[in-house]
């Protein structure tokens, strides 16, 4: 394979990805109660998700040293694509970045094009854009042009999502300029989306999940345009029936060229708790 593809661990892969050989994790990792847990393979969903339960701290996230991702850009590949949260929620962009600065400080040329990608997005923002820099690749399309259609791609993705509850997000800091929420007096839950520059935003509120996630399918068809040949992405944290629900709400508002369900991994389901949805298109 002439080229490789890392998403970092808040991306989820699908299991065609994995086993296309093309896809390589860069693991962020959690803390929940001074205990490290990494975001890869050996991730525990249901055991992440009582440890948080029972923690009186919440938990906090960390992202790929700078080395960390050096070394994920050697190999022979001679052109390597990143993919990662959004630089306003993480530090990952930030880390690839400089890893690859300092890589091509240390091995010159080195005969490797390296790009690296920030989503604008999470979870399955990055998993669509994983995908769509693999068609490109597939398409024949050289490492500027993919590049180049890859970064219109992003400007034109939506990112979506109803959680239980936001507290993850709000005490990391990740809500910076939104109101709080008396969520849990009213059972009032918020429609959240992302901003062009990748920040997290309020786009409505209903009262109760089930009438939050009609809102959001409301919302996204406004939104969408031109879907038929756009993939439609869900992630879910441990609610694969509320999963199937959204999606099809979706497709009776829209056509899409495929869709797809993912369960979140480690970082997505840290910040989106048991019982969220987050949706791109």
């Amino acid at each position: 394979m002439d080229y490789k593809i890392i998403v970092d661990s808040c991306g989820e892969l699908t299991g065609k990805m994995k086993k296309s050989g093309v896809y390589t994790t860069a693991s962020l990792s959690m803390l929940v109660d001074g205990d490290t847990i990494a975001d890869d393979a050996s991730f525990d969903q249901k055991d992440f998700l009582r440890r948080v339960a029972a923690s009186p701290e919440c938990p906090k996230s960390s992202c790929p040293s700078p080395e960390e991702y050096m070394k994920l850009y050697e190999g022979a590949e001679k052109r390597v694509y990143v993919v990662t949260l959004s630089s306003e929620l993480s530090g990952s962009y930030n880390s690839a970045e400089l890893g690859r600065k300092l890589f091509f400080e240390e091995h010159g040329d080195a005969d490797k094009q390296i790009c690296v990608f920030n989503s604008r997005s999470a979870s399955v923002g990055e998993t669509l854009i994983g995908m769509k820099i693999q068609e490109c690749e597939e398409n024949g399309l050289g490492f500027e042009e993919t590049v180049e259609s890859v970064e219109a791609y992003i400007e034109e993705q939506h990112t979506y999502f109803v959680l239980e509850n936001l507290d993850t997000l709000r005490k990391n800091g990740r809500l910076t300029g939104i109101k709080s929420f008396v969520a849990s007096a009213l059972n009032i839950k918020p429609v959240m989306g992302s901003t062009p520059q990748g920040t997290i935003c309020q786009l409505g509120q209903a009262r109760g999940i089930k009438r939050a996630l009609v809102k959001m399918a409301d919302q996204i068809a406004r939104d969408a345009c031109d879907t038929a040949g756009k993939v439609l992405a869900i992630a879910h944290c441990n609610c694969p029936e509320r999963a199937r629900e959204v999606e099809r709400m979706l497709l009776d508002r829209m056509k899409v060229k495929t869709s797809f369900i993912v369960d979140t991994a480690g970082i997505s389901t840290m910040y989106a708790n048991d019982g969220g949805i987050i949706v791109v298109i």
